[in-house]
């Protein structure tokens, strides 16, 4: 049975790809997950802060007391011509392709041009098999126009698309006026694939000590597909980039159904913190006897089979299927 996908240029043997978190923080984990069929494997993310902090800091270290040592300054280049930055992460990158013979995917998380998607660079010349954009932006400004935000997502994109020659995926929110029509900027802007969705993660308010609660995090479940579900259908077809389903994935039955709507990859990280790493074994047998039982020889085979371009019913991921459902309802 032939489980291979193609994702972002890269031929994986199935579509089982662990997405950015604390788990690959760590190279045995790594290990781990390709033992237990992982097929690639996203790293956590740099933040774009991290690399602005460390910068701020060696301006301030390299300018603290100059004023009474003047002839300081002559020991030093100018701050701005450092490249500096997390070069632990730089070294991660490296560690986890001596490790691992899959595909080592980096993760950039930012929300604006800057300095620090020069560091898209200093990760390829590490290794990274492709780099993987996180733009975790949520605009809270009335006067800001909903285009001016879109083109903020693509100057970070042809920032970083200027800076690497590997493939780049984009992360994104479903939040836009017409996400069909940014998917489809994006894809002419450089992005080799499309991560559907980013998770914002919402605060809660303490009741007892009346605080807001940043910190309390919810793993995703298996409903939360729906949506990743929904968009990867709509796009198959419609975007040369390839697309990877992203939350709510838990079992075979989730990542069999991103398949027929058109996915790539499946993308899979609250049940891996839940359930461990070895789960991932456990959905690709399950997959495997789920194909067999519908003598469904390869995943080239099924991929977009349900998508909108092949669905009998294109309606049923439009408005329609709401006016369906509600009288569905009414009928119980």
């Amino acid at each position: 049975m032939d489980l291979s996908t193609h994702y972002l240029g890269l031929k994986l043997k199935s579509p089982l790809v662990p997405s950015a978190s604390p788990l690959s923080e760590d190279v045995d984990n790594i290990k781990r997950m390709e033992d237990a069929g992982a097929s690639a494997v996203v790293l956590h993310s740099l933040f774009e802060e991290q690399v602005r902090s460390e910068r701020h800091e060696l301006h301030h270290h390299l300018l603290m007391n100059t004023d009474s040592f003047a002839e300081a300054l002559s020991f030093f280049p100018e701050p701005d011509s450092f490249h500096v930055g997390p070069e632990e992460y730089l070294r991660h990158v490296r560690r986890a392709k001596e490790a691992v013979g899959i595909p080592v995917i980096a993760s950039l998380n930012g929300t604006s041009v800057g300095s620090w998607t020069d560091y898209a660079k200093k990760i390829q010349q590490a290794g990274a098999d492709a780099l993987e954009l996180n733009i975790y932006a949520i605009p809270t400004d009335p006067f800001l126009p909903s285009a001016q935000v879109e083109e903020a997502y693509l100057d970070i994109l042809k920032a970083v698309r200027s800076e690497i020659g590997i493939p780049i995926s984009v992360k994104l929110s479903p939040f836009f006026s017409n996400f069909a029509f940014m998917a489809r900027r994006l894809d002419e802007n450089g992005a080799g694939g499309l991560v559907l969705f980013n998770r914002f993660y919402q605060p809660d308010i303490d009741l007892e000590r009346l605080e807001v609660d940043p910190h309390h995090i919810l793993f995703s479940t298996p409903q939360s597909l729906r949506l990743p579900l929904r968009w990867v259908a709509i796009l198959h077809g419609k975007v040369r980039a390839d697309i990877a389903a992203s939350g709510g994935i838990h079992g075979a039955h989730d990542v069999l159904k991103v398949l027929m709507a058109g996915a790539s990859v499946a993308m899979l990280c609250s049940v891996l913190l839940q359930r461990g790493i070895a789960h991932l074994s456990q959905v690709e047998r399950d997959m495997k006897e789920w194909m067999e039982k519908h003598e469904y020889e390869s995943v080239s085979q099924m991929r977009g089979s349900m998508s909108q371009k092949s669905c009998p019913d294109p309606s049923a991921f439009e408005r329609a299927q709401y006016m369906r459902a509600m009288t569905m309802y009414r009928m119980k």
